[in-house]
């Protein structure tokens, strides 16, 4: 099935009909293409709050396959990555074809994370190019808006592309427009000093009447994978307002976590990895994990399908845990329902979910029915906890419901 086919499936629903009709049809078009370069959701969080046995089977949804990369560190016995759009799993396919076929870690690293070293040509052409699956090769040799094959990214910031960076690349034009400077924080030197700079050179912008305007649009925020769905449990949750929302989450990211342990930060703030500094790396391009990811990478299976249909392939109590991102809160109640009864056909016991929600509360005590969720735990302030130590900081919250 095509991507425009699975996505379609997903964002329409029972809900889709009117305004919100017209507006799920832009949302599927615009999601068809690359949206996440590199995914938005910390999996150190995610493994922290997982407690993972070696041998565990695992699904997730690939994204920009950062996260699907980074649990092999945790000795699995499988990663399935599933997916809606194809071009993710080409993504996910590149890395995963870099971390197995380039000559070492350093390698890795000037292709993954630099991403903008000429020389990564010659590294695509003769240590990729040909590992590619069919899908990804067919995505990566085609042509991009600049006329050149969309494998030159690595040698042009490949973060900055997809529909996320464009966002972001907007978004530091915008705030430089409105005054301001998102580059300014890259000075900080220490927490204080990073929140003395966000309230002097960003947050001022969140109040102007022009960012006012934007916040409410939801078309605004497609390119941040945000469906009108979301939006609308977002707006919801808003009730002083959608911009002190944004700006509450943009102070988190800037200002809870040292700048030189963030990836995110480093993404949002600065358009790029700092490569000179480990911890500023995401996880699954750590030198200390280089070797375990290179040992377990043919762990890692790409999916292009809905969560639900990969599970209804998969025996009885054979998984041990389930990553969701933030794919719930676009499900109505009957396509949460058919998720659900395959989670629990398919959950070994002590299984684990772990997701993400745009607002603050799980959607799920609200939409399945008390049987579903009869054998699962899930711990409100433990979630709290667990939400404060996701470093990319854009949801409301961050839910583990745990099987009994």
């Amino acid at each position: 099935m095509s991507s425009k086919a699975l996505i379609d499936s997903a964002v329409f629903n029972s809900t889709t009909s009117g305004r919100k009709g017209l507006a799920d049809k832009l949302f599927a078009h615009w999601f068809s293409r690359l949206v996440y370069a590199q995914i938005w959701e910390d999996p150190q969080a995610d493994l922290d709050a997982l407690q993972l046995k070696p041998g565990a089977n695992i699904l997730t949804i690939s994204s920009g396959g950062c996260n699907a990369l980074a649990y092999l560190s945790a000795e699995p016995a499988a990663v399935h990555a599933v997916d809606l759009n194809a071009a993710h799993l080409a993504m996910l396919n590149i890395k995963q074809t870099a971390i197995k076929h380039l000559p070492d870690y350093d390698a890795v690293l000037a292709f993954l994370g630099n991403a903008d070293k000429p020389d990564n040509l010659k590294r695509y052409k003769r240590h990729i190019r040909m590992q590619l699956s069919d899908d990804a090769s067919n995505f990566w040799e085609s042509r991009s808006l600049s006329g050149k094959p969309r494998y030159h990214y690595f040698t042009n910031q490949a973060y900055q592309h997809g529909l996320l960076g464009n966002f972001i690349s907007f978004a530091h034009f915008f705030v430089r427009m409105m005054g301001g400077d998102m580059s300014k924080l890259l000075q900080a030197k220490n927490l204080q000093e990073q929140a003395q700079l966000f309230e002097q050179y960003v947050a001022p912008v969140f109040e102007t009447r022009l960012f006012r305007l934007i916040a409410s649009q939801p078309l605004a925020l497609y390119s941040l994978g945000i469906p009108p769905s979301q939006f609308a449990e977002l707006k919801h949750e808003a009730k002083d307002g959608l911009h002190l929302l944004f700006k509450e989450r943009m102070r988190h990211l800037a200002c809870d976590f040292p700048l030189e342990e963030n990836c995110y930060a480093q993404q949002a703030f600065g358009r790029r990895y700092d490569t000179k500094k480990q911890a500023a790396l995401p996880m699954y391009l750590q030198q200390e994990h280089f070797h375990t990811l290179r040992r377990n990478i043919d762990r890692l299976h790409p999916h292009h399908q809905t969560l639900t249909d990969f599970l209804q392939g998969q025996p009885r109590a054979s998984m041990d845990a389930y990553l969701f991102l933030d794919a719930q809160d676009w499900m109505d109640q009957q396509q949460l329902t058919k998720l659900w009864q395959e989670v629990n056909r398919t959950a070994a016991p002590g299984a684990k979910v772990v997701f993400r929600t745009g607002g603050s509360s799980s959607p799920l005590e609200a939409k399945l029915a008390p049987e579903i969720l009869a054998t699962w735990h899930t711990d409100t302030a433990h979630n709290r906890s667990l939400y404060a130590t996701d470093r990319s900081a854009i949801y409301g919250g961050m839910h583990l419901y745990t099987k009994m």
